[in-house]
């Protein structure tokens, strides 16, 4: 367990050191020398860095919109019955969740070596926070010991398989190529935006071919554009929610200066995303060509999310600022007819990294129509799985969900948990 433990904490939940050893592996397969190893390592490491502090930076700057949307439309419901949360669920099934990860890992490595199913999942946090969620699931159906290793093994070995698979013929169409798919809890998104946008849209009329008058050519640049849009975004909210409000979920700083600074805040974090995943993609897709040769004939990387942000920065604009009104609007009416009975909260970071990729997808299979229609399902689907997923975690990690869910964590939980009985 020591050595499991070190491995979780150190690599398993480090994307860059994980990533970097993956790559590495590649490299040293490919034979390679050592300053091309020691340089497609290394950047690989760095562009996942890069990556994550450009998360880092846009979720700072999208967390004060949940408060602002909680005053906003403060719901009457009551509390959730969570006796344990994140922390203390972590603290007594760390290691559970840890082995559950290495076992899973090792199922995913045999189905692509021998099946004709050739993804590898390799979006380490993801990977981590679904076997927390398989396994809070196993202890709130009264799992233990073996029994709750395996049945969290063997969902968390279904979730890591399927779901890349079936997003990878729509990766394809988005890049063009083969040489990666998306693993993340975007999945279900994804392929509702492409669903979506072959029954209803166009795709000849993609997000990215928008015509701007020649004076509003600035918006072209993502960075200014996603600026500005945040920026608007919080100036308006900022004023519906009243000045006392407005001070709890912005501090002191005058509303204007604040919508502005955190607007263009949000632009240089997605600035900083898409380098570090340009970087990224530079050294990881060649380093694990050499899995794929030696290991693992035809293995393709499942990889985040912002992997598919550069092919439509717009799609990804306009999905992250609709699914956010729809969800906001579908709290209201949730709200205002009694529908729900446990506390519903924004989830404007699920907004930008699970349903803005479904826009991506969306926008590949039925452009600018296929994107608003997907944004608008996605946000209200986001919040009702908001609300069905808490009662099935609402004695072990209900407040995960509260902040992070209504993506693939809760509807999986909810899957997962019309097996348990069965273990």
């Amino acid at each position: 367990m020591v050595v499991l433990n070190y491995l979780v904490n150190t690599v398993f939940r480090q994307p860059p050191l994980f990533l970097g050893l993956i790559a590495l592996l590649g490299l040293l397969l490919q034979k390679k020398g050592l300053s091309d190893t020691l340089k497609g390592t290394l950047k690989t490491v760095i562009g996942v860095i890069v990556l994550m502090k450009g998360v880092d930076i846009i979720v700072a700057s999208i967390n004060p919109l949940a408060a602002a949307f909680t005053s906003l439309y403060a719901i009457p419901a009551s509390e959730v019955i969570n006796p344990m949360g994140m922390g203390g669920f972590l603290t007594e099934y760390g290691s559970v969740v840890g082995l559950v990860m290495v076992l899973s890992f090792i199922v995913n490595l045999l189905v692509a070596r021998f099946t004709p199913i050739k993804n590898i999942f390799l979006t380490g946090h993801i990977f981590f926070w679904m076997s927390f969620i398989f396994v809070a699931v196993g202890v709130e159906t009264g799992l233990s010991g073996t029994a709750l290793t395996i049945f969290a093994t063997i969902f968390l070995s279904i979730y890591i398989v399927v779901t890349p698979a079936l997003i990878r013929p729509y990766v394809r169409e988005i890049t063009g190529n083969d040489s990666f798919t998306i693993g993340h809890t975007c999945s279900l998104f994804c392929l509702i935006g492409s669903w979506v946008g072959k029954l209803f849209g166009n795709k000849e009329q993609s997000t990215e071919d928008l015509k701007l008058p020649e004076s509003l050519d600035f918006m072209r640049d993502t960075t200014i554009a996603t600026g500005l849009v945040m920026f608007i975004v919080y100036f308006v909210v900022g004023l519906l929610i009243g000045s006392e409000a407005r001070i709890a979920a912005f501090g002191g700083a005058d509303v204007f200066t604040f919508s502005l600074m955190q607007g263009l805040t949000f632009g240089a974090g997605l600035t900083v995303l898409l380098t570090g995943v340009r970087l990224m993609l530079g050294e990881i897709i060649p380093a694990f060509r050499g899995i794929a040769m030696k290991l693992i004939p035809g293995a393709i990387p499942a990889l985040d999310c912002p992997m598919i942000f550069p092919y439509a920065p717009n799609a990804v604009l306009i999905g992250f600022v609709v699914s956010m009104i729809a969800s906001i609007a579908t709290i209201a009416i949730l709200a205002a007819t009694g529908s729900i009975s446990y506390a519903v909260i924004p989830l404007t970071v699920a907004c930008f990294f699970d349903i803005a990729p479904g826009a991506v997808f969306a926008n590949a299979t039925g452009g600018r129509r296929g994107v608003i229609l997907t944004s608008i399902l996605g946000g209200v689907v986001l919040i009702l799985l908001e609300a069905w997923s808490i009662p099935f975690l609402q004695h072990t990690v209900s407040d995960f969900v509260q902040a992070f869910g209504g993506n693939d964590f809760s509807l999986w939980a909810i899957i997962s948990s019309f097996f348990a009985g069965l273990f």
